[in-house]
C-alpha cells in the first residue's frame, strides 16, 4: 500500500512539472525571440523564459546546467570617447563573437547595457568556464567600428539541488562582480550556496611583479631596461590621449615586454657578440613564449597580446605574426618605439650606445617603416621637451 501511494504521488508531480514545462514553452513561444542590436542573439524576454524552462528539465533529469555573465570591461569609455553608435557596432562585434562561441545546444542573449549571458545545457561550471576563457581571448582580436581588441570579465555558477533561476542569476552575477574587482579580463566562478567569493592568493599584478622581479635577476640589463621603460610608455600613452586604464595596462606590458627571454638560453642571451641566424631565430621566440606565461595569470590576458605583438613593424615586416599599421595593439606600438630608444641610448656588451641625437635621429628615420608615426611623434616630443627643461631623456 505504502509503495502504490508513493507511486502515485511520484506521477502527480510528473504530471504537474510536465504541465509547468507546458505553461514555460507556451510563454516563451509568445515572447519575442531576437535581441534588436546582437541579431544571432536571443532577447532578454525569450532567454529568461528559457532559462525557466532549463532549470526545470535540468532538476527533473539530474542534467548539469551552467550559466555564465560576460560583461565588456571598460565598455563606458568607449560610449564616451567615440559615441553610442561606435558602442553600438561594439555591442553587435562582441555579442556576435560570444554567441558564435559556444555551441549551438547553449543559449545566448545580451542582458541588457554591455552585459551577455549563456546558458550552457548539460555542462558543469569547469567546462562552462573554459568556453568564456575562450571567448575571452577571442575578443582580444576582434575590431568594431575601428577598434581593435576588447577585454571582458565573466562570471559562471552552475545550478544547484533545489536551486531557482532567480538563485542562479544572482550566483552568476556575484562571480560577475568578483572578476570586475580583481581587474576584469578573467573568469570567476561562483561558489555554491551564500559563501563569500574566495580571493586568491595572489593578484595577477602580484605575480607579474614576481615574474618581472626573477628576470631582473637572471638578467640584470634586461630588468633594468624594462623598467626605464615603463616611464616613456606612459609619457607617450599621456600625449596619444589614452584613458588611464589603458595607459596602466601599456606599462604593465612594458615592464614584462621581455619576460618571454626566461625561455632564452643564456649562452644566447648573454652572448658578448652578434647574434648568428639560428639564434636569432631562437631569440624571436621569447614574445610567445612571453604570451604564453601570462596567459596562464589569470586577468593578464589583455597584457599578454600585447607583449605578442611589441616587435611588429607598422610596414608589416615584424613578427611573430607579420601584423602591420593599426592591426598592431597600440600598446605594442608604443613599447616598440620606446624600447627601441631607451636600448639605442644604453650600452651593451656587443656595442657602444650611439647617444640621444643619433637616437632621435633613427627614431625619425624609421617612421612609417618600423615606428607608428604617431607614435614617434608622441615619444620625441617627450624627449625634446625633458632635453628643453634641462632634464636627461630618460
Amino acid at each position: 500500500m505504502r509503495a502504490a501511494r508513493e507511486a502515485k504521488v511520484q506521477a502527480s508531480e510528473l504530471v504537474a512539472a510536465r504541465a509547468r514545462v507546458a505553461e514555460l514553452e507556451e510563454r516563451l513561444a509568445k515572447v519575442s525571440s531576437r535581441d534588436a542590436i546582437v541579431p544571432g542573439m536571443l532577447s532578454l524576454a525569450a532567454f529568461r523564459a528559457q532559462l525557466d524552462v532549463d532549470v526545470e528539465r535540468a532538476h527533473r533529469y539530474d542534467r548539469a546546467l551552467s550559466l555564465a555573465l560576460v560583461d565588456i570591461d571598460r565598455f563606458r569609455h568607449v560610449n564616451l570617447k567615440h559615441g553610442y553608435a561606435t558602442g553600438d557596432a561594439v555591442l553587435g562585434a562582441v555579442g556576435t563573437a560570444v554567441a558564435s562561441g559556444v555551441r549551438g545546444s547553449d543559449l545566448a542573449c545580451r542582458t541588457g547595457g554591455d552585459e551577455f549571458a549563456v546558458l550552457f545545457s548539460e555542462t558543469d561550471s569547469d567546462a562552462a568556464s573554459r568556453a568564456i576563457e575562450r571567448i575571452i581571448v577571442q575578443l582580444e582580436d576582434i575590431e568594431a567600428a575601428g577598434i581593435r581588441g576588447f577585454s571582458a570579465s565573466a562570471g559562471v555558477a552552475e545550478l544547484t539541488a533545489g536551486e531557482g533561476p532567480e538563485a542562479l542569476m544572482a550566483r552568476a552575477r556575484h562571480g560577475l562582480e568578483s572578476a570586475r574587482s580583481r581587474g576584469g579580463g578573467r573568469v570567476s566562478v561562483a561558489p555554491i550556496g551564500d559563501a563569500t567569493m574566495a580571493s586568491e592568493d595572489a593578484t595577477g599584478e602580484d605575480v607579474a611583479a614576481a615574474l618581472a622581479s626573477a628576470l631582473a635577476e637572471r638578467d640584470r640589463y634586461t630588468g633594468e631596461h624594462s623598467e626605464s621603460v615603463v616611464d616613456l610608455t606612459a609619457r607617450v600613452g599621456e600625449s596619444l590621449a589614452l584613458d588611464a586604464e589603458e595607459i596602466g595596462r601599456v606599462q604593465m606590458a612594458a615592464l614584462l615586454h621581455d619576460i618571454g627571454k626566461v625561455g632564452i638560453p643564456d649562452a644566447i642571451l648573454n652572448k658578448p657578440g652578434p647574434l648568428d641566424d639560428r639564434e636569432w631565430a631562437i631569440m624571436h621566440q621569447h614574445p610567445v613564449i612571453g604570451e604564453r606565461i601570462l596567459r596562464a595569470i589569470p586577468g593578464m590576458g589583455s597584457i599578454a597580446r600585447i607583449v605578442r605583438h611589441e616587435h611588429e613593424r607598422w610596414d608589416g615586416g615584424g613578427y611573430p605574426d607579420g601584423l602591420a599599421g593599426p592591426d598592431i595593439p597600440v600598446g605594442a606600438r608604443i613599447i616598440l618605439a620606446c624600447d627601441a630608444y631607451h636600448a639605442m641610448v644604453s650600452d651593451r656588451p656587443y656595442r657602444k650606445a650611439i647617444g640621444h641625437t643619433n637616437a632621435m635621429a633613427e627614431l625619425s628615420a624609421n617612421a612609417g617603416s618600423q615606428f607608428d608615426p604617431s607614435v614617434v611623434e608622441a615619444l620625441v616630443g617627450y624627449l625634446y621637451g625633458r632635453r628643453q627643461a634641462g632634464l636627461t631623456a630618460v
